[in-house]
């Protein structure tokens, strides 16, 4: 830019005032809470029995990386992350994308409509759901019955699978519209060349298809990972984080500890430490999507 024009925008005043009523509100209802809950997560507030707050500094912080419950809620959660974002939803949306594409459109019409059915129910509904299907008397153990295969309390004993399983039904919609957009703006000629030289359906796959949509893949995964991070009604419906705080990640942690307990300066310090995790995956999704050099 010529450095004329550079002085005139710097002299203008004027510029930034279409953005100031969105900036304004950003401030006002994203960075205000985020500032307040900063505050209070290094203060001893209590919801009850406490006249004032003190300022306590790191002590919450403290307490909660020499909380045994903490490091196994921070476990629970990466592998509730890992199961059914990372692998769950990011790699069976791409499938099913993949299949879209290659179907009819009567089939394309019934599939969307049947994922996308489980993505747009509200999530507590969704855990109600799950919970009448992974329980001791529910649906996966009466198909199991049927087929003379034993059956167990999924809920009880494998209540951080049955969850996982839970998320991924619910938000694979999401993932599959992703990517079949992405997959749409692929040129079919590319593919089509590909396939007369001779390459195979996993070559193209991997050769061609995932490098020319890796930024969809790293936007997909980044978003996946933040909701994914932030699940509590699903938990909370299907196992309120037991038996034992077997399923008990971050969230419903943080609320047992605010609420239940009372402790909302702890409980704060918790969803600090929450947010932190969310932005160290969001700066590992947003380094894959560079541009290669």
């Amino acid at each position: 830019m010529p450095r004329d024009q550079r002085r005139v925008r710097r002299q203008n005043p004027w510029r930034w005032l279409p953005i100031a009523p969105a900036t304004v509100l950003l401030l006002l209802f994203l960075a205000g809470p985020i500032a307040y809950c900063a505050y209070i997560a290094f203060t001893d507030m209590q919801l009850t029995g406490q006249a004032e707050a003190s300022f306590v500094g790191f002590e919450n912080f403290t307490k909660a990386f020499g909380d045994e419950n903490f490091r196994n809620s921070v476990l629970l959660t990466l592998v509730f992350t890992l199961i059914s974002s990372i692998l769950g939803q990011n790699t069976l949306g791409l499938v099913l994308a993949s299949l879209m594409a290659r179907s009819t459109k009567a089939i394309r019409s019934i599939t969307g409509a049947v994922v996308i059915s489980a993505w747009v129910l509200p999530e507590i509904v969704a855990g109600f759901l799950l919970y009448t299907f992974f329980s001791k008397e529910g649906t996966l153990n009466e198909i199991l019955a049927w087929l003379h295969l034993p059956s167990q309390n999924w809920l009880f004993t494998l209540p951080i699978i049955a969850v996982s399983f839970a998320n991924v039904w619910r938000g694979t919609a999401f993932s599959m519209l992703v990517y079949s957009a992405a997959l749409s703006e692929i040129p079919k000629e590319v593919t089509e060349s590909a396939e007369v030289d001779g390459a195979g359906s996993w070559q193209r796959l991997w050769h061609i298809t995932l490098p020319m949509i890796r930024r969809s893949i790293g936007t997909n995964l980044m978003l996946n990972t933040l909701q994914t991070l932030s699940v509590f009604g699903l938990i909370w419906a299907m196992t309120r984080g037991g038996p034992g705080g077997r399923s008990e990640t971050l969230p419903i942690f943080m609320y047992d500890q605010a609420f239940n307990k009372s402790l909302i300066g702890y409980g704060t310090a918790v969803a600090l430490l929450l947010l932190v995790v969310g932005a160290l995956f969001s700066v590992v999704y947003l380094r894959l999507m560079r541009e290669e050099v």
